[in-house]
């Protein structure tokens, strides 16, 4: 992990994010996944029920690790800068809905 690029800021960070997200794919699984957990969260809300959030927090990596493993063929940020990651992520799905990224 001593290879791993070092960011003094979100902003530094996002291109990098942008640049580990080219594949389409792999955009649009994060998008899905975010999308669900999205809906988990309002689930768990509305249901009063904490475990709905776990069930937000997997789907999201779930959907985003398939999308690095399978299709962008590469190891998610997320487990070299988890908070810029997480970050990214929700910044990445503004992005695509407004569409400055396309879907």
């Amino acid at each position: 992990m001593s290879d791993a690029p070092r960011f003094s800021s979100f902003r530094e960070f996002y291109p990098f994010y942008l640049g580990e997200h080219r594949n389409r794919t792999c955009r649009r699984l994060h998008f899905v996944g975010s999308s669900l957990a999205i809906g988990f969260v309002l689930l768990a809300l509305r249901q009063s029920n904490p475990w709905w959030l776990l069930a937000a927090l997997v789907c999201g990596y779930a959907f985003a690790w398939v999308g690095h493993f399978f299709f962008e063929k590469n190891r998610p940020a997320t487990f070299r800068h988890p908070l810029y990651s997480f970050a990214g992520d929700w910044v990445m799905f503004k992005d695509i809905l407004v569409g400055r990224i396309p879907f």
